[in-house]
């Protein structure tokens, strides 16, 4: 079959390369894909935030399959114009993907479903939003209500911190999506993220992982899109995992369809984990960036199955078949990220690193220049590998790390310090 992927991120390599192992996929075209992706597939140039300009690249192209990687064409409602062209499509309706496109309508569906969640409370105007942190006291969680590329979230340790993030969401520094804002109590635990493939009716669980969202060592410094991830996640035991799916992920799923916006696609769930319980942190309505890299590691060719089957609406008859073995993803990113940094610096190095089932660098930010790799975004590649333990797979990326000459770029040295210490 001929299949398109929407995206250009590490996370939209890592699902080609899955893909590509499958021998059911006959023509993979990205769009607009990088420099990485190129080297497997087709890549493509043009709108994929307009459902119309999708629908007739699908067309013109004799497409199969549409699997939608990032959250903006979600929220734009180009999965429903595709169905409604008769595209198979993986990737929940605009209706549904408001899961992730507002917060402020989640935290609705956990009082409406009774799923476990921090308190909050929704504002439109910074003063009422000022008062409320001054009443609440500090540490306090601001959001941005709507999507800030994984950025529109501060967890204030002081109040000052919770009132200047006030001002600058309604300020504009996260554009639209801060014209409303979410203010949430401050949860103590052990933040996992759990992934669900859901066809509107049934669900199936297919891997737990645990990002790294701070900048630094240590968990230190500015919140940034994810610095590196590792599968499985220890904390997601077997009694957590039941507990989620009873409390959080059935009720949800449940809620939804009660709503007539029936959930089709993966939903990517956050949790906060103390003495056993968990409470939803927030949903994601595509594979996170960097989790989808190292689920894609594990899972290989039978992603494609398994997202055909959430498009097919079959899950109930599919399976997941997990090896006993562990991931783990590096970012490497350009020096002043999450800030202000430089586009352009060239990447050597990576022709002579292995590619294969245990060792993959997928690009997030990259371009090709008089053929060489350049580096054209914050987050830029993301190197992965496989392993018996999670040491091991730890120990394969930080040797492929070493081989990279870049001094343009940095990476976090202690991914993964959680499960191994």
């Amino acid at each position: 079959m001929n299949i398109l992927i929407l995206g250009s991120g590490g996370r939209e390599h890592a699902l080609a390369w899955a893909v590509m192992q499958n021998p059911k996929c006959d023509k993979l075209i990205v769009a607009p894909g990088n420099a990485g992706i190129a080297m497997i597939a087709e890549c493509a140039s043009f709108d994929i935030n307009d459902g119309a300009a999708v629908a007739s690249f699908v067309e013109e192209n004799a497409i199969d399959f549409v699997i939608i990687g990032p959250e903006a064409p979600l929220a734009a409602g180009v999965a429903d114009d595709l169905r409604a062209a008769g595209v198979l499509t993986f990737g929940p309706s605009k209706a549904a993907a408001q899961l992730e496109a507002s917060k402020s309508f989640t935290k609705d569906i956990c009082d409406a479903s009774g799923a476990p969640t921090a308190g909050y409370a929704h504002f439109t105007e910074a003063e009422a939003a000022k008062a409320y942190i001054r009443e609440q006291g500090a540490p306090i969680v601001v959001k941005a209500d709507g999507l800030a590329a994984g950025k529109g979230v501060i967890v204030a340790m002081d109040e000052a911190t919770a009132l200047d993030a006030i001002d600058d969401m309604f300020g504009g520094e996260f554009g639209a999506a801060g014209a409303e804002v979410v203010i949430e109590e401050f949860m103590e635990g052990e933040e996992a993220s759990w992934f669900i493939l859901c066809d509107g009716e049934n669900v199936l669980p297919v891997g737990t992982a645990q990002d790294h969202k701070r900048v630094g060592d240590g968990d230190t410094g500015l919140n940034t899109g994810g610095m590196g991830a590792y599968s499985p996640a220890p904390v997601m035991t077997d009694a957590v995992i039941d507990k989620a799916m009873s409390e959080i992920i059935k009720p949800t799923v449940a809620e939804m369809a009660k709503r007539g916006m029936p959930y089709q696609g993966v939903l990517y769930a956050g949790f906060m984990i103390k003495d056993g319980q968990p409470r939803l942190v927030e949903y994601n309505c595509r594979f996170g960036d960097p989790e989808c890299q190292v689920l894609m590691m594990r899972l290989g060719a039978q992603a494609l199955d398994l997202m055909l089957a959430t498009a097919e609406g079959t899950l109930d008859q599919a399976r997941v078949n997990w090896a006993d073995d562990h991931a783990m993803t590096v970012v490497m990113a350009a020096n002043g990220y999450p800030g202000a940094y430089e586009k352009g610096s060239v990447i050597r190095g990576l022709d002579a690193l292995p590619e294969d089932s245990k060792n993959m660098v997928f690009h997030a930010g990259t371009s090709e220049k008089d053929g060489q790799i350049v580096a054209t975004g914050g987050r830029v590649l993301n190197v992965t590998a496989r392993g018996d333990s999670l040491k091991d797979a730890r120990d394969r990326a930080y040797a492929m790390i070493n081989e990279i000459d870049w001094p343009e770029g940095f990476n976090r040295t202690d991914i993964g310090w959680r499960a191994l210490s």
